[in-house]
């Protein structure tokens, strides 16, 4: 067996790979679900019906995919210029900290001005804890992997003791939380019933402006040029080492923006658990998209609808919750193999 690169790619044989990668992630859990004894079609249909099968269904999925789309997109921009940024979830709650700090009293502005101030604050914070990293890369050669993703449990320790001591609310009865985000800082509701906030605008506005920076302006350009190959973009003028450290900043402030997203917009403090794992998972967003900015909307509202799906499923049958984590690291693995199936074809021997 011998992988051959194909002279060109099809915008069609593109397009199906992650609906390929779906697929296929369905059908090898299937196994799973059928080993717990339960019909894998009602299993499905209740999983389905979980995520948008009413109202309230569909508000607690799109409020779900909200911090995914984020944390995507930092993944999708990163991982372009081969900057492999593995902290997402440290960024994320370097934002939620920024947000906490900025937004229960130290500043008081009007809502029209509050709320953007919050956001800028929490991109700010996201992206300033990338500058390490990215400079021990740069002038080190250190490996980013490494480095970022001891971040992430270096801030959750940090968060960890700043809501057990200093930041402990006095009026949380006890509980390990910080003081709530003041009524100037919440990002409002979109519905009257239901979690679903602003912060989905938002998430939608920050897509649609990324994907028109990597497609019309220089900076998208030289990350993209970057990341298909750094000696010919550096032959080429492109300053390599500042476009990853642009590009580094960029990717951590959309993590913090998530982080804000969640503390203003959905729990309204800061808590240990504000995330479950969106850092992570959106690594899972970014592949699924193909790390097409565009692309990592349907790839959040699809992780999320799992996620809130799973939930409702394993309420009505006896499935675990767990099954969720096994689809989304399926999923991940299934859209790999269709990509590298898109690029090469297999000849046989």
């Amino acid at each position: 067996m011998q992988f051959e690169a194909r002279p060109s790619v099809s915008i069609l044989r593109a397009g199906l790979a992650p609906i390929a990668a779906v697929a296929a992630t369905l059908a090898l859990c299937s196994v799973l679900i059928m080993w717990t004894g339960t019909p894998v079609l009602n299993a499905y249909y209740l999983l389905f019906k979980g995520a948008f099968g009413s109202t309230f269904a569909i508000n607690e999925t799109l409020t779900r995919s909200i911090p995914l789309i984020f944390t995507g997109l930092a993944v999708a921009v990163a991982f372009r210029s081969k900057f492999y940024n593995i902290g997402g979830e440290g960024q994320f709650y370097a934002g939620a900290l920024a947000a906490t700090y900025f937004g229960t009293g130290l500043v008081h502005l009007p809502p029209l001005l509050m709320v953007p101030f919050l956001m800028i604050c929490g991109a700010v914070a996201g992206g300033a804890l990338l500058i390490v990293p990215v400079l021990l890369k740069t002038r080190l050669k250190v490996d980013e992997v490494v480095t970022t993703l001891l971040l992430n449990f270096i801030v959750i320790l940090f968060v960890s003791y700043l809501i057990e001591g200093p930041w402990r609310d006095p009026m949380a009865m006890g509980w390990p939380q910080a003081a709530s985000i003041i009524d100037e800082g919440v990002l409002p509701p979109l519905l009257a019933k239901g979690r679903l906030h602003m912060g989905l605008f938002f998430a939608l506005a920050a897509s649609v402006l990324v994907w028109a920076m990597m497609k019309f302006t220089v900076l998208g350009y030289e990350i993209k040029a970057v990341g298909f190959n750094a000696g010919a973009a550096e032959f080429s003028g492109i300053r390599v080492n500042r476009i990853v450290i642009y590009t580094a900043l960029i990717s951590g402030g959309l993590a913090g923006l998530a982080g804000v997203s969640e503390v203003a917009g959905l729990k309204g403090y800061l808590t240990r658990d504000l995330s479950p794992g969106f850092g992570y998972t959106g690594i899972a967003v970014a592949m699924l998209a193909q790390l097409h900015p565009i692309g990592v909307i349907p790839a959040a509202l699809f992780l999320s609808a799992v996620y809130v799906g799973a939930d409702a499923m394993s309420r009505a049958v006896n499935i675990p919750t767990y099954i969720a984590d096994v689809l989304v690291g399926v999923s991940v693995l299934a859209i790999l193999v269709s990509v590298m199936l898109t690029r090469y074809k297999i000849r046989w021997r």
